[in-house]
């Protein structure tokens, strides 16, 4: 995905901040820090990379703080979770931007994320050609990336 600029990630924060207080929930600073990761990456994060990345930081948050604030984020909106099948859940922002879609490497479990518009055009066409009407969708293509093919055939 793409980062979201400073100024973006602040507004998704306050937002955060916004719905804990509109929720009788404290605005702690340990929820802000693990918010601040999530909401300002352009990677699709699991919890031990979020982890790391606040240890990195200095800052001294356990992982239970983080998965009752990655359940806030996701109940708040501004945050989506993922299964892509590797037996953990990637988090990412949501700033309400729009339909994308997922490719898995099965390899090296990279994520990269690609929009389609006749993909998008094609899928409200498709349901109604099944007698469906559309609420929601999710694409994930899994296979090998090309960085890993290379590796596997130098």
């Amino acid at each position: 995905m793409a980062r979201l600029t400073s100024a973006e990630g602040e507004v998704l924060l306050d937002e955060f901040r916004r719905y804990l207080r509109d929720h009788g929930q404290p605005v702690t600073r340990p929820r802000d820090r693990v918010a601040r990761v999530v909401l300002r990456s352009d990677e699709h994060l699991s919890v031990e990379q979020i982890h790391q990345q606040l240890v990195q930081q200095g800052e001294a948050v356990g992982l239970a703080t983080i998965y009752r604030t990655l359940e806030l984020l996701e109940k708040s909106g501004l945050v989506r979770a993922h299964d892509f099948g590797q037996g953990f859940r990637r988090f990412e922002p949501n700033p309400g931007q729009g339909s994308h879609y997922h490719l898995i490497c099965l390899r090296c479990g990279r994520v990269e994320e690609f929009q389609h518009e006749r993909l998008e055009r094609m899928l409200p066409i498709i349901a109604d050609e099944h007698g469906y009407e559309a609420e929601r969708h999710r694409l994930e293509l899994y296979g090998t990336c090309r960085d890993c093919r290379r590796r596997a055939f130098g």
